[in-house]
């Protein structure tokens, strides 16, 4: 299972949204692109990286993102507002090694058909559901869609990855449960990355012996220093417990 320290990125700065309140970030006192260097000298290999002003129309954070791409030697999953074929085609061409598309997937699903068949398995679908439903546009609007019936439209679309965001769970809502994530990986063909569920180490033992779960998106938990990257990789790479032999 693939573990992707997540970078948000809000004017230049490592952040992360509470309820995803543009206007009340959690600012991290470090430097975006040596952030992205020491994951990738604890060991990632892969990094998901979100330009947030992007996503709600306040500038870009596209010179910080091209320099993460460039100097950190990790593969990047870029995120942020990926509307139409020439931002796909600019991204791949600066060298980011998959883009996802969100919002762009419920409003134009022929984009991400076209975007995946130019670029097969460099294409991700996020799927960000509260109560049910899924939302987009930074999760300021629902939409009438439930998560399995979204995920569904693309199953015959050569994705790399679906990433599903449970905001319930992200919110720490009390009815919240792995159960949603669970549901969505055994109904949809492509691996599924969870992203909002990790909360601790004991989260992402839970998450790697889910079917169909490739891999985790964990950002607070890592920049507030919950656990170390190196700590949810050893977990994450470590073989699997043999089974106990009956006699």
């Amino acid at each position: 299972m693939i573990i992707y320290p997540d970078i948000e990125l809000q004017k230049g700065r490592c952040v992360n949204l509470v309820r995803g309140r543009m206007e009340a970030p959690i600012v991290y006192d470090v430097d975006p692109v040596e952030a992205a260097c020491d994951f990738v000298r604890q060991g990632a290999e892969w990094l998901h990286v979100v330009d947030l002003d992007a996503v709600f129309n306040a500038g870009d954070n596209t010179g910080v993102i091209e320099k993460i791409i460039r100097k950190s030697g990790a593969s990047v999953q870029v995120a942020g507002a990926i509307r139409s074929m020439d931002k796909v085609h600019r991204w791949i061409d600066a060298g980011a090694s998959r883009v996802v598309i969100a919002t762009a997937a419920v409003k134009a699903p022929h984009f991400v058909k076209e975007a995946a068949t130019a670029y097969p398995a460099q294409v991700v679908v996020s799927v960000d559901a509260r109560r049910g439903k899924v939302v987009v546009e930074g999760w300021r609007e629902t939409t009438s869609f439930t998560p399995i019936e979204f995920a569904h439209v693309f199953n015959d679309v050569p994705l790399a990855a679906i990433i599903y965001t449970d905001i319930d769970r992200d919110e720490e809502m009390p009815e919240s449960s792995m159960s949603h994530t669970t549901e969505l990986a055994a109904s949809v063909q492509a691996p599924v990355i969870a992203s909002g569920v990790v909360k601790s180490l004991s989260d992402i033992s839970t998450l790697k012996y889910l079917p169909n779960i490739s891999g985790v998106i964990t950002s607070r938990a890592l920049f507030g220093r919950v656990f170390e990257l190196s700590e949810a990789l050893a977990i994450a790479t470590a073989p699997p417990e043999p089974k106990a032999s009956i006699i």
